[in-house]
């Protein structure tokens, strides 16, 4: 530990704005990124974050004057989070000040003044980890230039309060779409399909717009308030890094912003994509996926797919299982996983892997299966799908 630095918290600060930032931080997840896992000392960086185009470390935020922000102005501050610039360096969007510069400067500063309250932690951390020419920070000024527009969300007058609440969290502090917006070949959001669902480190983060294929259409407001809290409803459970994101951020959010995010999710266009007619069960891989299923995974799942509310998602209907990629199902029979525990929903279940159990034609044939049983309709998957799923995992973990 290092000497806490002068402006760490200390008589007449503003306690409510501590209190702001502090929420504020939950909301956007900053722990997830700036504390190493397993143990690492609060918000003093170092986690490795893979990119397309390497690998960057979260910088240490913590107040410590030499390796942490103890010695940045409240501007460098403010610049950091809304303009993508700290102390003079250009910063990477792996940090997402494209969407946190939706944040007004009075939220800004009410996360620095919490943050300066943390323990001041001595950990210098080297952030730029790129290769050449990617590691050209000076090359960011014209990624800026294409993708990131600077700007404070305003409000929306033909939108509720509520709407404008929840449309500021998820466009601002959450930074959803930094995960469930596609890019493109540079890094940028395609923003003709925001919230549409993208694939990053080995899964696919679905698509939360009212989507009533693929998206939110068929959940309510309280079923995706459930999730948010509970990361589990009657139908599905988060796992994943949306499981990390619901441990360490929106299950500690208040209701009140919860259903604010719900009612601007579920007021999102969707894309207007036509559901496909399913591959028929009389295909030679329905066959074999629905004796793999029966024999496999109906136990958990249910015959009819309909899984155990609360705790065993459910596969027939799930938009998640429809994805337009089956990144995330592939994840999950190959690796296994487990949904998280909140206070709402401790226990936590866990699926085991199936990949050492079963070949790439037959993981194939039963994530096909699952894809087109019971209502479903989606593309099938290959074997060669799955190979490249193995592959991709051993080189990035779990």
């Amino acid at each position: 530990m290092s000497t806490p630095p002068a402006n760490a918290a200390t008589d007449g600060q503003d306690f409510a704005a501590i209190e702001r930032g502090r929420y504020l931080a939950v909301a956007a997840d900053c722990g997830a990124c700036h504390t190493t896992q397993g143990s690492g000392e609060l918000f003093a960086g170092g986690r490795p974050i893979e990119t397309p185009f390497g690998r960057i470390l979260a910088a240490n935020i913590t107040p410590d004057r030499e390796t942490g922000i103890g010695a940045w102005t409240d501007d460098e501050f403010v610049g950091s989070l809304l303009k993508g610039v700290g102390q003079g360096t250009h910063l990477y969007p792996a940090m997402p000040y494209t969407y946190l510069t939706h944040m007004t400067r009075e939220d800004a500063l009410a996360i620095r003044a919490y943050l300066n309250t943390v323990p001041p932690v001595s950990h210098d951390v080297v952030s730029n980890q790129l290769p050449f020419p990617f590691n050209i920070r000076v090359s960011m000024l014209a990624w800026n230039a294409l993708f990131f527009k600077e700007g404070t969300f305003i409000p929306r007058k033909d939108k509720t309060a509520e709407w404008n609440r929840g449309a500021y969290l998820a466009e601002g502090p959450m930074h959803c779409g930094m995960c469930h917006t596609p890019k493109n070949f540079l890094g940028g959001d395609t923003a003709s399909e925001a919230l549409q669902g993208y694939s990053l480190q080995g899964w696919f983060a679905p698509n939360i717009t009212n989507d009533n294929y693929r998206g939110l259409g068929g959940w309510t407001i309280g079923q995706i308030v459930a999730y948010l809290k509970d990361g589990h409803n009657d139908t599905a459970a988060a796992s994943g890094p949306m499981a990390e994101e619901v441990a360490l951020s929106s299950s500690q959010m208040t209701d009140g912003d919860l259903h604010a995010v719900a009612a601007y999710l579920k007021d999102r266009p969707d894309s207007g994509a036509e559901k496909p007619a399913p591959i028929a069960a009389s295909d030679a891989a329905m066959k074999v996926g629905g004796a793999i299923y029966t024999d496999e995974c109906s136990a958990c799942h249910a015959p009819a797919g309909t899984g155990v509310g609360g705790l065993i998602p459910a596969l027939a209907g799930s938009a998640s299982v429809q994805s337009r990629e089956a990144t995330s199902l592939l994840h999950v029979l190959l690796r296994g996983t487990r949904s998280v525990g909140t206070q709402g929903a401790p226990t936590a279940p866990a699926m085991p892997p199936f990949g050492w159990l079963l070949t790439d034609d037959e993981v194939a044939a039963v994530t096909t299966y699952v894809r087109n049983a019971w209502g479903n309709a989606a593309p099938a998957v290959s074997a060669g799908d799955v190979s490249h799923a193995r592959d991709s995992l051993a080189k990035g973990g779990d």
